[in-house]
């Protein structure tokens, strides 16, 4: 699916930028693997840390405090602040980018109220921001795997709709 997900951006022009925490590096690392993915993929963040959300990614402080970084919201603004730091260090049109976070908890221990395997991930592009809601089960690896696996199928079908 990598591949088809890097074949298509090429295809119509498209960028992708990754901000990830839950999933920490596996989402742009599986899409590097498809060779042409130099020409698509600007990079990622590993925000795993509330400060990096905050002052790399744009993430409102206030907003961490209040709900934790297990949340929609988060991930909505971790998606949008990957698209626009990436499209502007690559002086590029940022129509052209996708913006794709993931944030959640993999365990083995809740977080706060929220409970292992409650996942949020979220495109930003010229469409628009979008969150997904997840709930996956099993070990702290299956739970990584499954977001993987859910997030490739969310950006596939992104870049199906331009």
């Amino acid at each position: 699916m990598a591949q088809e997900i890097i074949s298509d951006a090429f295809a119509k022009g498209l960028f992708i930028a990754l901000a990830e925490s839950i999933t920490a590096g596996l989402v742009c690392s599986k899409l590097v693997d498809a060779p042409g993915s130099s020409k698509v993929v600007l990079g990622g963040i590993n925000a795993y840390q509330d400060q990096i959300k905050t002052q790399t990614l744009g993430v409102s402080p206030s907003l961490l405090q209040m709900q934790s970084a297990v949340d929609p919201e988060v991930a909505a603004q971790m998606a949008s602040g990957v698209r626009t730091k990436f499209a502007s260090a690559m002086n590029l049109d940022e129509a052209r980018v996708i913006g794709f976070s993931t944030t959640g908890v993999a365990g083995p221990d809740a977080v706060g109220l929220h409970e292992v395997g409650e996942v949020y991930l979220a495109i930003s592009s010229e469409r628009g921001t979008k969150v997904f809601a997840e709930h996956f089960s099993g070990t702290r690896f299956e739970i990584r795997q499954a977001c993987l696996d859910r997030a490739l199928v969310l950006l596939r079908e992104e870049i199906g709709l331009f």
